[in-house]
């Protein structure tokens, strides 16, 4: 019975070992720094085409090299209105979405009437993506008040294009009863203007635009401009947009400098990311702009001066404190 008692004492002690080695290997015994534990955020993007994937696969990169702990992924999806509405459920964390539609979720607005989602949150605004507005050279077509008794194409039905076109218009006072409405995407509308069945096209996206580039291969465009004035109008009313040049050599036989209004494109979360991690991104992130950089041209345009700039929605606590530095 002894020798059998000494066996199982032997074994207990053993055991006992181990178990504190273990304890000890993975910094158990209350020694655990809660900046060691496993997170996960999942950041929804765009197509495998577009600007936002490429983006959002280098902040993941980012995320997980600066961020003790962080198991960040990126994830191809159908843009922004899909965007906030996975934020909504609670399937991502993070999204690249534009900021006037995330004005539009946050007050129930457009296309959220009756679909608010009022707990988003901003991290920071990201680079423009400028509403243009293409015509052929020679259509007679200078101003937007030209636009009367026109067939224009104002982005596919429901779109964020399609409430830009409404709304850079309303500046001008032309409506939809003015025009001939044609609801097609940029590649429809491109088309559609090189055969003539549309006489002008607006387009939302970082510039050059390839729909345009398509169009400009082909025929001599023009830009028309939304003036400083009226652009001052459009942003008392609607403060997501911000003015912008589109430069001149933007496209082919393109000789001058075009002003114009753009949205941002911003990266958003909810209430359920705290304050501290909401810092931390916005510092990984802003922290290693290069990577941004070289993961797509528009990368360039990002920089921590212009991260508040047509903010639409409150902030983060934390990420709005570290551009407030």
């Amino acid at each position: 019975m002894k020798k059998t008692g000494f066996k199982k004492l032997a074994a207990l002690c053993a055991l006992l070992m181990i178990a504190t080695l273990a304890l000890v290997g993975c910094g158990g015994g209350g020694g655990e720094k809660k900046s060691d534990a496993k997170k996960f955020i999942n950041i929804a993007t765009g197509g495998t085409a577009g600007t936002y994937y490429p983006i959002g696969g280098a902040m993941a990169e980012i995320l997980n090299k600066s961020i003790p702990g962080m198991n960040a992924s990126a994830q191809s999806t159908g843009a922004s209105v899909a965007n906030i509405n996975m934020l909504k459920d609670g399937s991502v964390d993070l999204a690249i979405v534009q900021n006037d539609l995330t004005y539009y979720a946050s007050n129930g607005t457009e296309m959220f009437k009756d679909k608010k989602v009022s707990n988003l949150r901003g991290i920071a605004t990201l680079y423009p993506e400028t509403c243009q507005i293409v015509t052929l050279a020679d259509s007679g077509i200078e101003t937007i008040a030209d636009f009367r008794g026109r067939r224009v194409a104002v982005g596919a039905a429901g779109s964020g294009t399609e409430a830009n076109a409404r709304q850079i218009m309303e500046a001008y006072g032309v409506t939809y009863a003015d025009i001939t409405v044609q609801y097609l995407s940029f590649g429809e509308a491109a088309s559609a203007l090189k055969d003539g069945n549309v006489d002008v096209a607006f387009v939302t996206a970082g510039y050059p635009t390839a729909a345009i580039q398509d169009i400009a291969s082909q025929r001599k465009v023009r830009l028309i401009p939304v003036e400083p004035e009226k652009a001052d109008m459009l942003i008392s009313k609607y403060p997501f947009y911000t003015k912008t040049k589109i430069p001149a050599g933007t496209y082919a036989g393109f000789d001058a400098d075009v002003s114009a209004v753009s949205v941002m494109a911003m990266l958003v979360t909810t209430d359920k990311m705290d304050d501290a991690m909401g810092g931390e991104v916005a510092k990984a992130l802003f922290s290693n702009l290069d990577r941004l950089q070289a993961a797509h041209s528009v990368g360039k345009l990002i920089t921590k001066e212009g991260a508040m700039k047509g903010m639409s929605v409150k902030m983060n606590g934390g990420a709005e404190q570290f551009f407030k530095k």
